[in-house]
């Protein structure tokens, strides 16, 4: 699917003539106060590393002359920064960055080709990454082989001297990047062209560096065939299509996470058969649907910050928009005039000001008290520096919703009428108040052009969702930065409540129920130089089709370095009927089990190795251990990075043994 949706990119941008794009974001979110966790795949290294991958993968294509040069960003620890605010310092050490912030971006260099890096804004221990000759050519082109274009963050070379102040002026600026392996300035040329040339007489720079520069760059533009095919052809554009909306849809239905559910959902026919038993009522209070929340009719909620929607449309009141429905329009079409609407509050007054208009609270209260069922969608605005709630630069200090939304939620709460949260953000939010009083909360991330639809299918049952959570869900501001595949004494001793989840990373709900089964871990023992076949069994032991994602998670109990509790080392998707069961297979080679040792070379330590496979990982169905003999081995840059999985349909009725 991913690499489905970047071909379609790929292809929309070559028709309108552009060769290079600057994504995908590789960065691995450990905050998210930052506001531009709304841009990242989520918290766990690995999970990034193989979404980044093949979203480079389709955007190059199989033949670069048709394809558009990915650029990996933001290089590096970008979403690691001190207190989740933007462009602040990374406090990461030489391990750390190793085997979280680094290896997404070594992935899809190594895996998927990428052809251009974009460095981060921020500093590493005192050296900022744009003038990093460590991390732009030490790393990245000599141990990795990266043999691409490196390109500026914008305004990344003058805050060398005006932010950073590690230089004077622009021309002393422009030798550091250019020395450090930045190849090309953007947006544009505010230090490179005014002054290298100062730089060069002044001895800053080499003219051999500089023609390196320039042979990177003309080499990946031959690649892609820009000399030869310069100019678009304007009428062979065509976007917008029918098919590629039903690739939107598809994919906002597949992101959605249902993160909670007591049976309210999906709404029946009659609107809800639960509400109907829960509460007595005349018939027209349990047939009407109360939609809510500054969400639930704002179509530019649908999409994040830096969609063509937020980042350009919305500040050109005149500029095209493709059609893009409102969850109340997807529910009016869907449930005709059953549904009712009042916004209840605003989310900003102005750009940049959060509303503290409290003024809507009552009247719609007053629509819930009357309804079967309420809807609340509520969430965030995307925006650029505070112009929003989330988004480049709209960092946050709580993670509370925004504004007076948390008000208007438990109004509607207090009435008792069965409520459903719709969450439709970018960043995920403390939900301790909400968990266990809302009947179902639903999280649709920004889902986008026909997000709406697909929201409305879920909450009706037209389509099962099966998306899991790509973040943990925290008790609050006070657990930044957190993550699941956090280290042994990450939550305090004594150990602080407001450490626990209120939603792990990996989970998420559907409408039916997976049993797993049969765990097989082959051989028991395997070399620091083998694999292993980890395998069990899925069905789906409920009454309509859905979809599971099947985690794999290792644990290295005892190691010569402190070690995270689990991490995630293989994921499936597998789609079954009912009654349905397939086999789930992982090949894993020792390179997962490595890590960076004391002396920073990356190891394969001898040791046993413990295996968890559940639907999340706070719900793990079946555990086992394989051990690791033998001498450490030392990994070559070669190493493996992920590994061989395989989804075989059973047979009906085959599938025995221990259950989870």
């Amino acid at each position: 699917m991913i690499r489905e949706v970047a071909d379609v990119i790929r292809r929309q941008l070559r028709a309108v003539g552009a060769h290079q794009a600057l994504a995908p974001v590789a960065d691995v979110a450990r905050d998210a106060r930052w506001g531009r966790v709304e841009e990242t795949v989520g918290e766990d290294p690995f999970l990034v590393g193989q979404v980044v991958s093949a979203y480079v993968a389709g955007l190059q294509g199989d033949d670069l002359r048709d394809g558009i040069a990915a650029t990996l960003k933001h290089f590096c620890g970008y979403a690691g920064s001190e207190g989740g605010r933007n462009f602040a310092p990374l406090h990461a050490g030489p391990r750390e960055l190793a085997d979280v912030f680094l290896l997404p971006f070594e992935m899809a260099v190594k895996t998927a080709g990428a052809r251009s890096v974009m460095n981060a804004y921020l500093e590493i221990d005192g050296v900022p990454c744009a003038a990093s000759r460590w991390l732009l050519t030490e790393l990245l082109r000599e141990r990795w082989g990266f043999d691409g274009v490196v390109v500026a963050d914008y305004f990344a070379v003058r805050m060398l001297h005006q932010l950073h102040r590690v230089t004077e002026t622009p021309a002393e600026s422009a030798a550091a990047a250019l020395r450090a392996g930045l190849d090309v300035e953007l947006p544009m040329s505010e230090c490179y062209q005014p002054g290298l040339g100062e730089a060069l007489e002044r001895g800053l720079v080499d003219a051999a560096t500089l023609d390196t520069a320039v042979r990177r760059v003309l080499r990946l533009k031959f690649a892609l065939g820009v000399f030869e095919r310069p100019y678009a052809d304007a009428g062979a554009i065509e976007l917008d299509t029918a098919a590629e909306r039903a690739l939107a849809r598809r994919v906002a239905e597949q992101s959605i996470v249902l993160l909670a559910n007591d049976g309210v959902l999906p709404l029946d026919p009659g609107i809800s058969a639960v509400a109907s038993r829960r509460r007595a009522g005349s018939p027209h209070q349990t047939r009407r649907v109360a939609v809510i929340g500054p969400n639930a009719h704002d179509a530019l909620a649908l999409f994040g910050n830096y969609s063509y929607q937020n980042h350009v449309a919305s500040h050109f009141p005149d500029a095209p928009l493709a059609p893009a429905p409102t969850v109340l329009d997807a529910l009016r079409e869907r449930l005709g005039d059953r549904v009712v609407h009042a916004p209840g509050c605003a989310i900003l007054a102005a750009k940049g000001q959060v509303s503290d208009d409290r003024s809507g609270i009552a009247a719609a209260t007053a629509l819930a008290r009357d309804a079967g069922v309420a809807i609340v969608v509520v969430g965030d605005k995307a925006g650029h520096f505070r112009t929003g709630t989330v988004g480049e630069g709209s960092d946050a200090a709580s993670l509370d919703l925004p504004g007076v939304q948390p008000e208007l939620v438990d109004a509607v709460l207090a009435t008792g009428t069965p409520t459903v949260v719709v969450l439709v953000c970018g960043r995920p939010f403390d939900l301790s108040r909400i968990a266990g009083r809302a009947a179902a909360i639903v999280l649709a991330w920004f889902p986008g052009q026909d997000g709406a639809a697909a929201i409305a299918d879920v909450l009706t049952g037209a389509a099962n969702p099966s998306g899991k959570t790509t973040l943990t869900f925290a008790r609050g501001a006070g657990a930044m930065p957190r993550s699941y595949d956090a280290k042994p004494l990450a939550q305090g001793v004594p150990p602080q409540p407001a450490y626990e989840p209120v939603f792990p990373f990996g989970h998420g709900l559907t409408y039916t129920r997976f049993e797993y089964a049969d765990l097989a871990i082959a051989p028991a023992a395997i070399a620091p130089d083998g694999a292993v076949e980890i395998a069990c069994t899925v069905r789906n032991a409920g009454a309509r089709a859905g979809t599971e994602v099947v985690q794999l998670y290792l644990r290295d109990p005892v190691a010569s370095v402190t070690r995270p509790l689990r991490q995630l080392r293989g994921f499936a998707r597998v789609a079954l009927a009912p009654g349905a069961a397939a086999r789930v297979a992982f090949r894993v080679h020792a390179d997962l089990c490595s890590f960076t040792g004391a002396d920073l070379a990356r190891i394969v330590e001898p040791g046993r190795i413990e295996v968890e496979v559940g639907a999340s990982s706070g719900d793990v169905r079946l555990a086992g251990a394989f051990d690791v003999e033998g001498e450490p081995r030392r990994c070559g840059e070669d190493r493996v990075l992920a590994p061989e999985v395989s989804v075989a349909a059973l047979p009906s009725g085959q599938s025995s043994g221990r259950r989870g």
